[in-house]
């Protein structure tokens, strides 16, 4: 892992627990050991962090998806690896989360509109395996559906309550009922 991820890393979880606006420069550069000005060395400033957080996530999100469906069979295998991998990031990322829910409002206006296009990208590889799946099924209700369904997968930061292993069955399990056809 780069200084530059374990910078990511921390901040991700400090923003989670404190909000983006009640952590300092100086307190980001204590938890990763060194002072806060040295964070400088590694990036322009406190938006910068957040912004390459939550736009290289939203970039993870979007590649692996599309290789999850390059690889798969069939839209029902592809579904299922796009849940399986969400899953996987949803219990892996709970602070990422939170972080994007909560703080978004402070993200710099040009991360956001890249977020929020890669963001549609990534709803759009699913829509488009589900409708192969369901061709019955609009384009507006697939949409709804796979954004309620990232609803579920998101709930991680307020909803794991069970082991992992037992959540990550709870949720795939739950979001393929969702969109998978019996």
């Amino acid at each position: 892992m780069t200084r530059r991820q374990q910078i990511l890393d921390i901040a991700a979880e400090l923003f989670a627990q404190k909000g983006f606006h009640g952590v300092s420069i100086s307190e980001l550069g204590a938890a990763c050991g060194f002072s806060g000005p040295a964070l400088y060395r590694h990036f322009r400033s406190k938006d910068a962090v957040l912004a390459e957080m939550l736009v290289s996530i939203s970039d993870e999100l979007l590649t692996v998806g599309r290789e999850r469906v390059r690889a798969a069979e069939s839209p029902t295998e592809a579904l299922q690896a796009l849940i399986d991998w969400h899953v996987t990031f949803a219990l892996d990322h709970k602070a990422l989360i939170v972080v994007q829910d909560r703080d978004w409002g402070a993200l710099p206006l040009e991360a956001r509109e890249k977020v929020r296009e890669t963001q549609r990208k990534y709803v759009d590889v699913w829509v488009k395996q589900l409708r192969l799946l369901d061709p019955e099924r609009s384009l507006k209700e697939a949409r709804a559906s796979v954004h309620a369904t990232f609803g579920l997968l998101n709930s991680t930061p307020h909803s794991a309550f069970l082991e992992p292993d037992e959540m990550r069955g709870l949720l795939s399990g739950m979001a393929a009922k969702a969109l998978i056809p019996a």
